[in-house]
């Protein structure tokens, strides 16, 4: 038997559709994440914005196009918010967001009857799922799922539920049993991680301190970064010094209306913290143009951060209107000709800002994991997260390299000269 596993959104959906393939396989499936033909096909769809529920219902039409008669589930975001229209067009059975961990049992007991299986409420309580397979190069780990924040341009807290978190023990030992080169530790809102002990993100990150696999972190919130958790990451032998901090904005009035609960000032405050004990750190981010309530001198506020806060580099998107969220509420949504010319000086801005960073590593020594080679070159990211690029085919472990250029979206890097003679 063959089954398809078909991803769209973000890493935890990744994590989550990984666990659904080992589920699948210990049920003796062959699965596969590329459409094609098949017995079975499981969809985790995304609804972050409307586009995203756009591609989710398109795949379905794909699914229903590459395998006939098959049975095709689906799971994630968009089939939570609106559940019956992916059964009108065609899935067989429809699973929510937050416990998708029931496919599998649906899956085993033979899927006699379809139709909508949607979880709507599951408390406090973390799914354990199975351990998805530990990919060679980069792993990815979640140990927490949910939001409490409820920011008011998002839906996905009432998607995905409340904030729950796995037991830090879990947590650990597949952590420390990672034989990816690097791991990354990830989750809806994993600033938000506290297990049922009270153990929360700087006790698990003291608890894996001593692991062989690069740690890193996924997306965190500016109320994380504290004198102790940085003291915690400090610890951490293999530490990535990536910081995903998300930002949003960076006009206070801005910040207010969507929810946020800090200030511009103390955003960058945040930032001095993290390079006064990382000075090489790079501080990734969010931001969303176009909201509502901002002007162009809000906007302003945006485009001067980034040089600002040092950024290397930025994600910036305008802003989706998502039904059901204050935000949709409450404010009538800017004309798209002024997202989009607001976009293209920040993601200007953002370019900028990203050569001035990666500039300041010539000549300069940093470690790359190796993840493919391919036209000549051998191709991975540094601990802060650069693209780096190494004109030969080098093994599959860390090792370090010396920065001469910049090539393609990252930076050109040679070999140490003591390397070479080994």
């Amino acid at each position: 038997m063959r089954a398809v596993v078909f991803t769209l959104g973000c890493k935890v959906n990744d994590v989550e559709s990984g666990s659904l393939i080992r589920g699948l396989e210990d049920a003796g499936y062959q699965v596969s994440r590329e459409i094609e033909p098949a017995d079975l096909y499981v969809l985790n769809t995304c609804a972050v914005t409307a586009e995203a529920e756009r591609k989710s219902r398109q795949t379905l039409g794909k699914m229903q196009k590459s395998g006939g008669n098959a049975k095709i589930l689906v799971c994630g975001c968009a089939s939570e918010k609106n559940a019956k229209a992916f059964l009108e067009k065609g899935a067989y059975a429809v699973f929510g967001a937050k416990a998708k961990g029931e496919i599998l049992k649906f899956v085993k007991s033979g899927m006699t009857a379809g139709g909508i299986y949607a979880v709507q409420d599951v408390g406090r309580s973390y799914e354990e799922m199975p351990r998805p397979e530990c990919l060679k190069t980069r792993n990815f780990v979640k140990i927490q799922d949910g939001c409490d924040r409820f920011c008011s341009y998002c839906i996905i807290p009432y998607l995905r539920g409340r904030n729950r978190s796995r037991d830090m023990d879990s947590a650990v030992e597949e952590i420390l049993e990672s034989t990816a080169q690097e791991t990354v530790i990830t989750g809806i809102d994993v600033s938000a991680y506290k297990d049922e002990k009270g153990r929360d993100l700087a006790d698990l990150l003291l608890a894996v301190k001593d692991a062989n696999t690069r740690i890193r972190l996924g997306s965190l919130e500016v109320s994380l970064i504290t004198p102790r958790f940085l003291s915690a990451v400090k610890e951490v032998k293999n530490f990535a010094p990536q910081f995903h901090l998300s930002l949003q904005s960076g006009s206070n009035a801005v910040l207010r209306s969507m929810n946020r609960h800090y200030t511009r000032e103390e955003y960058l405050e945040k930032c001095r913290m993290i390079y006064e004990l990382f000075p090489n750190a790079g501080i990734t981010t969010d931001i969303i143009v176009g909201f509502p309530t901002e002007t162009e001198t809000d906007f302003l506020q945006s485009l001067s951060i980034v040089e600002e806060a040092g950024f290397s580099q930025i994600h910036a998107f305008p802003y989706s209107p998502r039904e059901g969220t204050n935000a949709y509420k409450k404010y009538k949504e800017l004309p798209y000709s002024v997202k989009k010319e607001r976009l293209d000086r920040l993601l200007i801005a953002g370019a900028e800002q990203k050569e001035r960073y990666m500039r300041s590593f010539f000549k300069k020594t940093l470690t790359i994991v190796p993840e493919r080679y391919i036209d000549g070159c051998t191709e991975g990211y540094s601990e802060n997260y650069i693209r780096l690029y190494v004109p030969m085919e080098i093994g599959k472990s860390p090792i370090q390299v010396r920065v001469e250029d910049h090539f393609k979206d990252g930076l050109l890097c040679s070999i140490l000269e003591e390397k070479q003679g080994e």
